[in-house]
């Protein structure tokens, strides 16, 4: 398809705009994948608040430079991208999850690197991060464990109560 000039340009600020606005992005190669394949991978972002778009190199490197993101290394928009766009109120350890879920369900998509809150990440710190629960995930295991310890302090004070009336049962029943 080929793009004026005039639009090449709206495309590259539209983009730079959804950039700055993103929680953070991943930057793919997606070469030999099918259509379905893609749409299937866009599916499972989907969940985590996250587009999955492909984009020229040419227009992502303007889009890039305009939303301000430095640090930008050349062999990263070398061959075909794509990338995977995180809102802002998106999970994107789930985002991280799924797509290293989905490469490796597919050996010609590859992650070439990600980037958030001003840091760059390369391919293996994204499975890293990958391997991280979700936000639910982690906000259950907090809540799970602050709940154990408000359960083991109640227990502990009433610990004394309880033991003082079973010494007053035992004298009652001495009595008698």
């Amino acid at each position: 398809m080929n793009l004026t000039k005039e639009q090449k340009k709206e495309r590259s600020q539209s983009l730079a705009e959804e950039l700055k606005q993103s929680a953070g992005i991943f930057f793919t190669a997606y070469q030999g994948l099918k259509f379905r394949d893609i749409t299937a991978l866009r599916e499972k972002l989907s969940a985590a608040k996250c587009k999955f778009r492909v984009e020229r190199n040419s227009i992502l490197e303007f889009a890039l430079k305009d939303a301000g993101i430095e640090g930008v290394d050349a062999a990263l928009l070398k061959g075909p991208t794509a990338v995977a766009i995180l809102k802002e109120n998106g999970d994107i350890a789930l985002s991280a999850k799924s797509l290293t879920e989905f490469g490796k369900a597919n050996e010609t998509f590859r992650i070439r690197a990600g980037f958030t809150e001003g840091t760059w990440y390369g391919e293996a710190q994204v499975k890293l991060l990958a391997t991280l629960g979700s936000r639910e995930e982690n906000l259950g295991k907090l809540a799970g464990a602050l709940y154990g310890i408000v359960a083991q302090s109640a227990q502990v004070l009433q610990a004394p109560v309880r033991d003082f009336a079973y010494v007053l049962k035992a004298v009652e029943n001495g009595k008698k």
